[in-house]
């Protein structure tokens, strides 16, 4: 039995290249995951009130057209 508990440095299980490789394609894709998800954050407003007061100056400037028509 004390055989079986003893345990040498030759028979420990090491990650190696793979589990390296591994990590590292994980590091290098939340890179872009954190890269596009800034770049999506920065489309969105942080208070209502801004993206409001910037809809309303539009909605006058269509609603004032000299044919009186709106256009999308």
């Amino acid at each position: 039995m004390t055989l079986l508990a003893s345990s040498s440095v030759a028979e420990q299980v090491y990650p190696g290249l793979f589990g390296f490789l591994i990590v590292a394609g994980l590091a290098v894709a939340m890179v872009f995951l954190f890269r596009s998800m800034n770049k999506q954050l920065k489309k969105i407003s942080p208070d209502p009130r801004v993206r409001a007061a910037a809809v309303k100056p539009r909605r006058a400037a269509q609603s004032s057209a000299p044919d009186g028509s709106s256009k999308p």
